[in-house]
């Protein structure tokens, strides 16, 4: 990072903190900057960020000024620069990161003779690989973790080669915990000094992470959102992120929550409003005279849903339950003291006395109308009381046993809930009043627990409650997201069978974050989130057609019905236990040790040298292949004429529908392309371990079970038909029919496409089978960039265009490539069989920056970023 230019003379000397200076906001103001003091909290963060950053080329006087008059409107057209401290990277999105850079690193040394250089700290956390073979036992967790390196083993010799390859980048191996609630408790500083050229002076920390609920962080006061792969690949290359100025969104709380109402209740109820409004490029930042009351844990549960309610960030501003939660996590005093002063220093830290800051729009939200909560069936934003749950499930009417809305899957996982102390104490209590009254779980649910960190079981542990989970069957299967993303393993013997045979429609059960149609498991349509406490209560149940709110969940051994209301704990002997438990020298201990892996981690052999020894063709870890000249040329030079839909969809389709992550099956594509490549059925793995297979993840292209597409009324799943009449054959064959034939395919889909995971290989898989572009009435953030950044252009209408389809048509896409810019409109014409024309009407180009155009005219954006290290005139440092 360069010295900022201090145009508006602002580095001033930090109070109280000898030696220390800062980039004052409330100087910069006096300066003429603009009404810095009085912009949302979030905003003030990217102040400081440009004052500091201000080089005159990434960040310019006038951008600073931009932001000054935002004010003015609450709103801005201007967009900016930014560089975060750091990137923030899972091991499912990170692989192909690294891999990517790899690649790259190889081709710059081939023709210049020199590297890359890390530009920017990068952790990458391995959290997404942990399945739940082994559950309800005290082995379990050694067992899991033991299967994960037999499974993994190939991807994490490739991670520690990486580790010494490029210096900036930390792993911390399996077994620590998930990458947002270790950024919460270890990595995140709240406040620091992130540069050597200037390390006296103080800064906001900031993240990108290569995961879409990179928000949770927002919850400590970070600055930060989720990326695709290839926005955080261009981030370590030094490569600014150019943002529009966001519109931010007060939601002002007030009131109180109610006795037994959790964290996990209010997520859930926020989601469902806040999914009512636009939220999309936006960012949420909470207000009001009840925002005191909630804890950084509690903050973090509702941070944690913000890409379910659409929002960029959902920012938390810091005051003192953030010092509390930074004292409580161990941070040393000196940091803290850093921390209050800096805050302090420019006007960022809230008290209640405080006005309330411009906003674009308010939404005001009572904290005493949520109840207790689930969403579903398939959706986080399906709210549900517990009274209303019965009657969403697809076959209703008790049975006895295995039947219609048996629960069949009960996990207390994901960061959403288990980076939360008290709803994990509240399940605690729960499951030993259950046991106490002589309650057991049905045969039929498969229960577990997956922490978010080993702090959080130690929490239970340290309590005395995880010998109760235990009876309940509720044991440690892991310290990673596990269930939450997919990786739920078998459920227990013969039900899967059982189930299919009888064809039963049951659930699952889960404290985590997302619940698509079939991303639990394949044989659960239904999925329902839930509190933790909540989901023990359905595990005790056993089935969904119980009402919760008023049915009994259970029975005494005397046979004696028992209701949720006479096991749910006192709040006020939640708070006791909490009180009781001292983590500090916990959380200290992790800090120390969260990059130390298991005796498994530290025998894992590791390549050497400057270059990896990529795998033959069947192997997990393959040579990306879109530095090569086909794949990185560009697709938008002239005009689209004659195109085909390859696929008509419908709306909310999420980049798990499009690159699913699931297990290979062996009648898949990509199942029967491994055989032929003598990888047997029973090592076919999941897509998300063969990410750095392009090959198996072309043929996973939209091919989940779930999937449905327009052009097949009577096919679900990864299939289209060749058109005008040809053949139903799958995806990835008729993309290369189309090829033969030379005609221009592309996709139409309806509202929010791309929904969910920060999941690169989306797009990814849409440029390697060959589509042009994506026709839709709205896309989701993440998606749409990450299209933009594989060339493949984002197109947007208001008509329901899948509609005015029968599939004979051809499609004309006019005006390329001048309308590659922002606002940039071209004209499509919908053309019967026989030429003639059935409709005219413009497309929107989703072009949000200019930085974004030249991608797009360039095939993307490593190729851009290739040719721009290639011709630059100083020799980079070496790694």
């Amino acid at each position: 990072m360069r010295l900022s230019r201090n145009s508006f003379r602002c580095r001033t000397a930090l109070p109280g903190m000898p030696g220390y200076f800062c980039m004052s906001i409330v100087e910069a103001e006096k300066n003429g900057a603009g009404a810095l003091t009085r912009l949302p909290y979030s905003l003030r963060v990217l102040a400081e960020h440009l004052l500091r950053h201000e080089d005159g080329d990434v960040v310019r006087k006038e951008d600073i000024e931009a932001l000054g008059e935002w004010t003015l409107t609450g709103s801005s057209t201007k967009s900016v620069g930014f560089m975060p401290g750091r990137v923030l990277m899972q091991d499912a999105a990170g692989l192909p990161v690294l891999a990517d850079l790899a690649a790259l690193d190889e081709e710059l040394r081939a023709k210049r003779g020199t590297g890359i250089t890390l530009k920017l700290p990068a952790d990458l956390i391995v959290d997404h690989a942990v399945e739940v073979d082994a559950s309800g036992t005290r082995a379990a967790l050694s067992a899991n973790l033991q299967l994960e390196f037999e499974r993994h083993g190939k991807r994490y010799e490739f991670l520690k080669w990486a580790a010494q390859r490029f210096t900036n980048l930390r792993i911390a191996p399996p077994g620590i915990g998930i990458c947002h609630q270790l950024n919460l408790e270890v990595l995140a500083d709240l406040v620091s000094t992130n540069t050597t050229d200037d390390p006296e002076l103080l800064g906001f920390d900031s993240v990108l992470g290569t995961d879409s609920h990179t928000t949770m962080v927002n919850g400590l006061s970070i600055f930060g959102w989720g990326i695709g792969g290839i926005d955080a690949t261009a981030a370590l290359l030094g490569e600014p992120t150019v943002i529009r100025i966001p519109d931010v969104i007060g939601v002002r709380l007030y009131g109180s929550l109610r006795p037994g109402v959790q964290a996990s209740d209010l997520a859930l109820t926020l989601t469902s409003t806040l999914r009512e409004h636009d939220l999309v490029q936006r960012v949420v930042e909470f207000c009001g005279p009840a925002l005191g009351t909630l804890s950084v844990p509690d903050r973090a549960t509702v941070a944690n849903m913000a890409p379910e309610y659409g929002a960029t960030m959902a920012y938390f501003p810091p005051d003192a339950q953030t010092l509390a939660y930074l004292r409580w996590t161990g941070r040393p005093q000196e940091h803290l003291a850093r921390v209050e002063n800096f805050l302090r220093a420019q006007g960022t830290y809230r008290v209640a006395s405080d006005p309330e800051p411009c906003f674009t729009a308010v939404i005001d939200f009572d904290l005493g109308s949520v109840e207790p909560t689930v969403a579903g069936p398939s959706l986080p934003q399906q709210r549900r009381t517990l009274s209303e749950v019965p009657a969403t499930i697809e076959h209703t009417g008790m049975g006895e046993g295995l039947t219609h809305g048996a629960v069949v899957l009960a996990a207390i996982t994901s960061c959403t809930n288990t980076s939360n102390p008290e709803a994990l104490v509240t399940a605690g209590l729960l499951a030993r009043n259950a046991v106490a009254r002589g309650m057991h779980v049905p045969r039929w649910v498969k229960t577990s627990f997956a922490p978010g960190s080993r702090v959080a079981s130690e929490l239970l542990s340290a309590a005395g409650l995880q010998q109760h989970l235990d009876t309940l069957g509720f044991h440690v299967v892991g310290h990673g997201c596990a269930t939450c993303m997919g990786n739920s393993g078998p459920l227990h013997p013969g039900v899967e069978a059982y189930v299919k045979n009888e064809k039963l429609s049951v659930a699952a059960v889960l404290s985590g974050n997302r619940n698509f149609e079939g991303r639990i498991h394949p044989a659960v349509r239904s999925a329902y989130l839930a509190s933790p406490a909540l989901v023990v209560a359905y595990a005790l149940a056993g089935n969904l057609a119980v009402d919760l709110s008023s049915a009994p969940l259970g029975s005494a051994p005397d046979g004696s019905p028992i209701q949720l209301a006479d096991i749910w704990p006192d709040p006020q002997e939640v708070r006791a236990a909490l009180e009781g438990v001292r983590l500090e020298s916990h959380f200290a201990a992790n800090r120390r040790a969260w990059q130390l892996g298991t005796a498994e981690w530290d025998a894992l052999p590791s390549a050497v040298g400057d270059e990896y020894p990529w795998e033959a063709r069947a192997g997990y870890i393959r040579r990306p292949p879109f530095l090569e000249t086909t794949v990185r040329r560009p697709l938008l030079t002239s005009d689209i004429v004659g195109a085909r839909p390859l696929l008509i969809l419908g709306d909310a389709v999420t980049t798990d529908h499009i690159s699913p992550v699931s297990r290979i099956p062996a009648d898949s594509s990509a199942g029967r392309w491994l055989q032929e490549h003598d990888v047997p059925a029973t090592k076919h793995g999941t897509f998300s371990a063969r990410r750095l297979n392009h090959e198996v993840m072309l043929r996973g292209g939209f091919a989940n079970p779930r999937i449905r597409n327009r052009l097949l009324s009577e096919v679900e799943g990864g299939f289209t038909r060749i058109l005008p009449h040809g053949d139903v054959v799958p995806i990835h064959e008729a993309t290369g029919v189309y090829a033969d034939r030379e005609v221009p395919i592309i996709v139409i889909a309806g509202e929010r496409y791309g929904g969910g995971s920060a999941r690169d290989w989306a797009a990814k898989v849409t440029r390697l089978l060959g589509v042009r572009a994506v026709i839709a009435r709205s896309f989701e953030r993440i998606h749409r960039a990450n299209l933009v950044a594989f060339g493949v252009l984002p197109l947007e209408t208001q008509e329901d265009l899948g509609s005015l389809l029968t599939g004979g048509e051809t499609l004309d896409m006019v005006g390329l490539p001048e309308a590659l810019r922002l606002g940039g409109e071209l004209e499509l014409t919908i053309r019967a069989p026989d030429g003639t024309d059935v409709k005219r009407l413009k497309l929107v180009c989703r072009i949000d920056t200019t930085v974004e155009a030249e991608w797009l005219k360039s095939g993307g954006m490593l190729g851009r970023v290739l040719d721009k290290l290639l011709i630059e005139t100083t020799t980079p440092q070496p790694s």
